[in-house]
């Protein structure tokens, strides 16, 4: 059964990269994506109290605590057995009140229209899109945002990288095209997208070094006239924000 084996693959492989904190050592990459990050968290963040939020993807570097502490009605979720069992230690520890579930993010275990906001960092290129954005449509309230940060699959450069660095991820993610961004819209009613991290990503050898952050304002400086003057070069970017409003109910009709 294919799909099986490539949900089980997803699973080994973060049991043990939560187990082993084996992707510790990326910190320095994801430096140069402090915008995109803040853009992300400014964007989750802006939640009512007592808002009913689904968080893709849980461990001790969740959400979902920031989520809890702003009032919110939390769920996270992962494939990983091992990743709930930190976040859950994690809300435990700090008094936090949040509900951790082992689950397949391509079927949810939810009613329809549970949640004011779905959110995930790095989530959407481990799924098969199209269950994907069709759990995420249903248990979305018609009110509610799906927010999304996920890397790009387009620049020559960063494919070579990453064809170099299996060990740092699953052998069946797929870094998102604009295809893939395209096909939301057949969920969502209004999909929007920001984009991070292209000349910026020159930055990355300089990371902790003096006159780094001054480096990364000028290069990210640098990106945003470009894309402002060529704005097609958007996807050759590493990061994207991806922002999805309107969830639409699909009517499947009986040949």
């Amino acid at each position: 059964m294919p799909e099986t084996n490539r949900i089980e693959r997803e699973r080994e492989f973060h049991n043990t990269a939560f187990a082993d904190n084996t992707r510790a050592g990326v910190g320095k990459f994801y430096s140069v994506a402090e915008r995109a990050f803040a853009h992300y968290s400014a964007s989750v963040c802006d939640i009512e109290q007592g808002a009913a939020a689904l968080e893709y993807g849980c461990g001790v570097g969740s959400y979902a605590f920031r989520l809890s502490e702003l009032g919110a009605k939390v769920v996270g979720i992962d494939i990983s057995e091992e990743a709930i069992a930190q976040a859950s230690a994690k809300a435990s520890g700090l008094g936090l009140v949040a509900d951790f579930k082992v689950m397949n993010a391509e079927s949810l275990d939810f009613p329809d229209a549970s949640f004011d906001l779905v959110c995930g960092s790095g989530i959407l290129h481990h799924l098969d899109l199209e269950k994907a954005y069709s759990q995420i449509a249903r248990v979305i309230k018609p009110s509610g945002r799906a927010v999304f940060l996920e890397p790009l699959g387009h620049n020559i450069l960063l494919k070579v990288f990453r064809s170099r660095t299996p060990g740092l991820r699953t052998q069946d993610e797929h870094p998102l095209l604009m295809s893939d961004i395209a096909l939301a819209r057949k969920y969502f009613s209004s999909v929007k997208m920001r984009t991070y991290c292209f000349v910026s990503l020159l930055a990355i050898p300089f990371n902790g070094k003096p006159g780094f952050h001054f480096l990364l304002s000028v290069l990210s400086g640098i990106d945003s006239a470009l894309f402002t003057l060529c704005p097609p070069l958007r996807r050759y970017c590493w990061i994207a924000v991806i922002e999805m409003t309107g969830p639409k109910s699909l009517i499947k009709t009986i040949p």
